[in-house]
């Protein structure tokens, strides 16, 4: 039984290309990432859900209501779906005002209810003073406000959203996300976000679906998807800066720990421990933000990972250094222009690094697609 306010989807579906698409899971109220590369079939899945693209077999259905159902043979049409769908590039009509942009997907409706439902959603993006006015005539937040409004003045069941937000600053952005939020507090439907941001996914996502070649990879909180990957495309994703090749040394079953000593370097750090024998490759994935830096040989530390290297480089990216450094293997460690400062760290010089055991995760590589 799908629960009244979940957009259930369970679709196959093959495209010319012969990408194919192979998916299955629940989405609840509220904002739900869908994360992945590029290629990785998000879009193709919203195109399913909105009726533009015909699933080849499988079931949506939202709220209870069946969308589409190759079984039974019902497949309603996008006009009948009552899903929203907001696209990377907004199609808003520049010969018409706002007013009229939004009202556009309701104006079979009776028209005092039509003045009403307006109004209502002008106010819930801050629009009412730029109703008349059209398109070219407003920034391009405000433009995305539009758009937004047109898409939820129709009341949808499901709301869609392919990147609408990427090109604007961080403080448009989240200002547009606010208003949203308390507009679906007071309705909670289900909403599928998709975005390439790290940041968006932990600020928005009560819930993240990370797709890779047409297939759900992971799903869960963006603590548990992101922040522990199990897979290193999502590593990738996630910014972990970190991925090296390693081959486990000991187990220590009884610590929950082992060791693993990196390929072409005498560095060995103790890990989780994972479900591997000794002597077998692993792929270990790190963020540069978890590497502590220390000058000299760092005693009394609850860390179990602390070894010398060389520093390579250095680069100051906004508010963070970026250090390069040598020990066999190459490490990127990001630290504060004070803690730079402070440590006097330069080119040449020799640097102590010191990793906590669980900022090291063990993830599975990417798979290597071999000629036929």
């Amino acid at each position: 039984m799908t629960n009244p306010a979940e957009l259930a989807v369970s679709i196959r579906k093959k495209l010319p290309t012969g990408f194919e698409l192979d998916v299955e899971f629940c989405a609840a109220a509220g904002f739900t990432i869908l994360f992945g590369p590029s290629g990785a079939g998000k879009t193709t899945l919203l195109h399913c859900v909105a009726g533009l693209y015909s699933p080849d077999a499988g079931r949506i259905a939202v709220g209870g209501r069946v969308l589409f159902d190759s079984e039974l043979g019902i497949e309603l049409p996008v006009r009948r779906r009552a899903i929203g769908y907001l696209f990377q590039t907004l199609a808003l009509f520049p010969h018409l005002t706002v007013e009229q942009n939004v009202e556009y997907g309701i104006v079979s409706t009776p028209a005092r209810e039509r003045r009403g439902r307006i109004t209502a959603i002008l106010e819930s993006f801050r629009l009412p003073h730029l109703r008349r006015r059209k398109p070219s005539e407003i920034s391009g937040g405000e433009r995305q406000r539009v758009a937004l409004a047109r898409s939820l003045v129709t009341d949808p069941q499901a709301l869609l959203l392919d990147e609408p937000l990427s090109a604007l600053d961080a403080a448009v952005k989240s200002s547009i996300i606010s208003d949203l939020r308390e507009w679906n507090a007071a309705r909670r439907i289900p909403i599928l976000y998709v975005t390439h941001s790290p940041a968006e996914a932990f600020a928005l996502g009560e819930h993240v679906i990370v797709l890779d070649s047409g297939k759900v990879l992971a799903q869960g909180t963006p603590q548990q998807v992101l922040n522990a990957p199990r897979h290193e495309t999502i590593a990738q994703l996630a910014d972990f800066e970190n991925i090296f090749d390693a081959t486990i040394t000991h187990l220590r079953p009884d610590h929950g720990t082992m060791g693993c000593r990196l390929k072409g370097s005498t560095v060995e750090l103790e890990v989780p421990l994972g479900r591997a024998e000794l002597g077998s490759p692993v792929r270990i994935a790190l963020r540069a933000g978890d590497i502590l830096a220390a000058a000299d040989r760092p005693r009394g530390l609850s860390a179990r990972n602390a070894f010398q290297a060389s520093i390579v480089g250095i680069e100051r990216r906004g508010f963070t250094v970026v250090v390069s450094v040598e020990a066999g293997v190459r490490f990127e460690v990001h630290l504060t222009p004070d803690a730079c400062e402070e440590l006097r760290l330069q080119p040449g010089c020799q640097v102590w690094l010191v990793i906590k055991t669980y900022s090291c995760h063990l993830v599975e590589p990417i798979a290597v697609s071999k000629a036929p």
